[in-house]
């Protein structure tokens, strides 16, 4: 499954939803909890032992956050490899 993640601040109930092998995207405001020092670093580098985690790079771009300064685990993603992922991906789940 993919999950498109929008929310910010990032809730635990929705992070909870995903399950080992999925793909993980986090577009807008979103990526604002990615960050090394975040709150949700420890949590984002857990999941991403059992799934794969994404930040959408224009996303980072625009927020002035350099991908150096993401949590361990994430991958950056451009537009190209977004829409590989919803077509690799049969359900999509949309969380804002």
């Amino acid at each position: 499954m993919l999950h498109l993640i929008f929310q910010s601040p990032l809730e635990c109930a929705v992070l909870e939803r995903v399950t080992a092998g999925d793909d993980v995207v986090f577009l807008d405001s979103a990526v604002l909890g990615l960050l090394k020092n975040s709150r949700w670093a420890e949590h984002l580098e857990l999941l991403a032992q059992s799934c794969q985690l994404f930040a959408l790079v224009d996303e980072l771009k625009v927020r002035g956050i350099a991908e150096e300064r993401l949590a361990a685990g994430l991958t950056v993603l451009d537009y190209a490899g977004l829409v590989a992922l919803t077509v690799k991906n049969t359900a999509i789940q949309s969380w804002s």
